[in-house]
């Protein structure tokens, strides 16, 4: 994406069975982003770490779900997943990458799970 700032969220809708993210912008482009995914890659210091060597691979995802939505302002939700973790904050810029490169985050976060362990 060129502009640091996305176009405008026109909806958020989480799915019946709370495992898939549903984000609709105002350009029109619909980013449908996995609990699993949004888990895995929090942007909570707990998974990035404080720096780009010390990001966790957290395992153990595939079934997880989301509980909560939280609106942070008029910029970004809070998730809160089952398994408890709450503490990342998704910007709509975050979603809308995530949305644009989210088969390629799975593909190389299953890649990475492969040698990690829990």
């Amino acid at each position: 994406m060129s502009d640091l700032r996305p176009p405008a969220v026109k909806s958020i809708r989480l799915s019946p069975a709370k495992t898939t993210l549903n984000i609709l912008f105002q350009d029109g482009f619909e980013a449908v982003l996995s609990a699993e995914l949004l888990r895995v890659e929090s942007p909570s210091a707990e998974v990035q770490g404080h720096g780009a060597d010390q990001k966790k691979i957290i395992l153990g995802k595939k079934d997880i779900t989301i509980t909560a939505i939280e609106p942070v302002g008029h910029y970004a939700v809070r998730l809160t997943f089952d398994d408890g973790h709450d503490t990342g904050i998704y910007s709509w810029a975050l979603f809308y990458d995530y949305g644009k490169k989210s088969d390629e985050m799975m593909a190389a976060y299953h890649e990475a799970a492969k040698t990690a362990t829990l």
